[in-house]
């Protein structure tokens, strides 16, 4: 049996957490879970106002920053949940991470994280010039991804020079007939009823279609070079695939790139995931590519 066929076995077996208090519990517990890669060090800091961590990487090309917004539906996931996974990231990058510990829903409803992830990236801009700047996300972070240089774009700010999206959450108006819905059947880690639930808890009374809460709908045109990974089978496969051609059709250079069979947003398994590892590695030689600084030896 492949890792990923006993990860997927893994996946299959695990149990419903039964409230939001337990669901982000056992999220964060990736804290303990996985390991931080070798030479990269957290600082806790607090950007724009934002509390969250700095992952500093020990070989990072001077003045590279790596806005990173982690996953988990607006409502659940931490700098604890992704630490090791943004920390991966920024090694393959060569830059050092900023990762936001932004406001959750319901507590804390749409605009609350396109705001905070707009203040930490006016700070970053502040310490460093945009052609060494990237912003990358994950599910839920992938969509609050475009949504931020949306809104960076909508603020008159100097734009990173890329942007990658992992499994991006893009579209916030499905239903119970839509692909996702379809997809969430055989998704080991994407339910329909519950993120169905963390779309509500987030918008609250907010249309589903404004385009800072479901990006798909945004004006793409002038967004930096784009890089998108998801799954061929997964349930967002439809959303990054439709980011991919609306993005396009607005003139940006986008990369899509689909993992045959693997679960979403799989390079959160990067410890134990072979396929993972191979990921990360592509996500830094495109950042290497795009960021100011030198390519990587």
């Amino acid at each position: 049996m492949s890792d990923l066929e006993r990860l997927m076995a893994f996946l299959a077996q695990l149990p419903a957490e039964a409230t939001l208090g337990a669901k982000r519990k056992a999220y964060d517990r990736a804290e303990k879970a996985f390991p931080l890669p070798e030479g990269v060090t957290v600082q806790s800091c607090n950007d724009g106002g934002v509390a969250g961590e700095r992952l500093i990487v020990r070989d990072a090309v001077d003045g590279r920053r790596l806005l990173y917004l982690h996953g988990g539906g607006y409502g659940i996931g931490s700098p604890r949940s992704h630490r090791h996974l943004a920390a991966a990231l920024g090694v393959a990058a060569r830059a050092e991470v900023w990762l936001p510990d932004y406001r959750l829903a319901p507590e804390h409803r749409f605009p609350a994280a396109v705001d905070d992830a707009l203040a930490v990236y006016r700070a970053v801009l502040a310490g460093s010039s945009p052609d060494r700047i990237a912003i990358a996300g994950d599910s839920a972070g992938g969509g609050l991804t475009v949504a931020t240089v949306l809104a960076a774009r909508a603020a008159n700010l100097k734009l990173p020079a890329a942007a990658v999206c992992l499994s991006p959450w893009v579209d916030l108006t499905f239903g119970p007939d839509s692909p996702v819905a379809r997809a969430a059947h055989a998704d080991p880690l994407v339910k329909f009823d519950e993120i169905s639930a963390y779309a509500h808890a987030y918008l609250g009374d907010t249309r589903a279609d404004d385009p800072l809460a479901s990006p798909i709908f945004g004006d793409l045109k002038g967004l930096p070079p784009l890089l998108i990974h998801a799954g061929s089978t997964e349930a967002l496969v439809s959303d990054a695939t439709r980011l991919a051609e609306a993005a396009r059709g607005a003139g940006v250079d986008v990369t899509l790139e689909l993992g045959e069979g693997t679960p979403h947003v799989w390079h959160w398994f990067w410890p134990r995931l072979d396929l993972a590892r191979d990921a990360i590695k592509k996500v830094g030689v495109f950042l290497d590519g795009h960021l100011a600084g030198g390519k990587a030896a």
